[in-house]
């Protein structure tokens, strides 16, 4: 009986949080090609337009010179309202993201996109309701101290000091992290990637 050979798996990203992720349900990328995409939002732009916008543009980007690979790309934008706010880069940025979300309710959108061999793009996206609670300034300067913030959008991450903060969540905690996992094994189930052989190895 011959077997169906296993179509190469790209991961159009550097984040070691989406490989860490990944790992989590027995995937391994078979290669990481990070995409060089402006990440900013456009005048007039939902979130949620944004998340997707990126992600496809990532994955596409990433497909043009791996034809024939599957190539899996995704975007974080936290929002506040209609306004996605940066992937913090300075302690002034920080400390502006943490303000706002103090005391208050945000949707993370998290967008996944796969391109499969033939090159077509499916895209799957979780929103996810945080909450925060009220932060003194003494905890905003510790944690920009804690330098944790640097790269991440909404100047925090869930999965580190920041989750002391978190007074409810309500949807995907790994979308929040970086990748929705249900989103992202379906759409590579979808694309032909073996991920329920993946699993059994983890769980073997």
């Amino acid at each position: 009986m011959t077997r169906t050979p296993v179509p190469k798996l790209i991961l159009a990203s550097a984040s070691p949080r989406r490989l860490a992720l990944l790992a989590q349900i027995g995937i391994e990328p078979d290669s990481v090609v990070p995409a060089e995409i402006e990440e900013i939002q456009k005048r007039g732009e939902k979130p949620e337009d944004m998340a997707r916008r990126l992600a496809e543009a990532k994955a596409r980007a990433v497909a043009a010179s791996h034809p024939g690979a599957i190539v899996l790309a995704a975007d974080t934008v936290v929002a506040c309202g209609r306004r996605a706010l940066p992937k913090a880069e300075t302690e002034r940025e920080a400390d502006a993201c943490l303000k706002r979300l103090s005391g208050r309710a945000h949707m993370t959108i998290g967008g996944v996109a796969v391109i499969d061999g033939s090159g077509r793009c499916r895209y799957k996206a979780s929103l996810t309701r945080v909450k925060f609670k009220r932060l003194s300034a003494a905890e905003i300067a510790a944690y920009i101290a804690s330098g944790e913030w640097r790269g991440k959008a909404g100047g925090y991450a869930i999965q580190g000091r920041a989750a002391r903060f978190v007074s409810a969540i309500n949807g995907s905690y790994s979308g929040v992290v970086g990748l929705p996992l249900y989103e992202t094994a379906n759409l590579l189930v979808s694309a032909g990637y073996p991920v329920d052989a993946a699993l059994a190895e983890v769980t073997a």
